[in-house]
């Protein structure tokens, strides 16, 4: 009797496709709140180590791609996008994704040349050679949830060779997530216009928190630092901040910088539409 090929994850899962057109960009709250992505353009081959109270973190990848980028977590913010738009128009979802390269590009905001479906192309990899372990959501904080940003992709092809489109599978952890809505937040489409790693990452920290905090909220620049998961030097980090404190280019918030009586620097932000003038002195939240 001949043995029975084993089964592929693929073909245990039912094939969404993509719905083309307008819709709220949506983001994951673990995501925006931890580091889970290198913030540099250059490639990054050192991991990422993070541990906070009972959370821990490790990022890696292999040296031929580097760890995933902020950048290519636009993608995922698509899938996110994608699947809750789906669910609450009562659509079925699934970890298997079809789509195309234009709908995502246009999606996030970049062009579509080649060059364009190339670089979209070496982020679907990176996504996929990066690997997470995490305690978050886990039921105890000495467990590990272990995986990729993508299981696996691929490009379909028609008969003649040319293409059809691309199809991925985004892992249980991240799915999951998506799926609760405690834990997705809805970002301004002008997010995708930011173009410094640090704004960007700072950006999601911002709207993680600053969109609950009608009063106000501050973090510690060596706590941002730590948060950051960057490998700049805390002197260049801090520079960073000031600058971007001064350009106010987060959509939404605005930024103040508070100098204490013992040197110490704090980052303040709250909602544009906050009934706190961020240029007050007034009570806000801190971490």
């Amino acid at each position: 009797m001949a043995a029975r090929r084993p089964t592929s994850e693929r073909d245990q899962l039912e094939l969404f496709r993509s719905r083309p057109g307008d819709m709220a960009t949506r983001d994951s709250q673990d995501l925006m709140a931890y580091p889970f992505f290198s913030l540099a353009k250059s490639k990054r081959i050192e991991p990422i180590r993070f541990e906070a109270g009972n959370i821990r973190i490790h990022v890696e990848a292999p040296a031929e791609f580097g760890l995933a980028t902020i950048w290519d977590a636009d993608i995922l913010i698509w899938a996110a996008s994608q699947i809750v738009d789906a669910r609450d128009r009562g659509l079925r979802t699934s970890r298997l994704m079809a789509t195309t390269p234009y709908e995502i590009l246009t999606f996030i905001g970049r062009g579509t040349s080649v060059r364009d479906y190339q670089r979209l192309k070496a982020a679907l990899d990176r996504l996929q050679a990066t690997t997470v372990a995490t305690s978050i959501r886990q039921p105890s904080e000495r467990r590990r949830h272990r995986f990729s940003w993508i299981n696996e992709w691929k490009e379909r092809l028609d008969a003649n060779g040319r293409p059809l489109g691309i199809e991925l599978i985004v892992p249980d952890w991240f799915y999951e997530g998506v799926l609760d809505n405690a834990l997705i937040l809805t970002i301004d489409r002008d997010y995708f216009d930011l173009l410094g790693g640090i704004e960007r990452w700072l950006y999601r920290i911002v709207r993680k928190h600053g969109g609950r905090q009608p009063g106000g909220w501050s973090f510690d620049f060596r706590h941002l630092h730590a948060k950051s998961g960057s490998l700049s030097r805390f002197s260049n980090f801090a520079c960073d901040l000031r600058d971007i404190v001064r350009r106010q280019p987060l959509p939404g918030y605005w930024l103040r910088l508070d100098r204490l009586d013992d040197g110490r620097e704090r980052l303040v932000f709250a909602a544009a539409s906050s009934p706190l003038s961020i240029h007050s002195q007034g009570a806000v939240q801190k971490l």
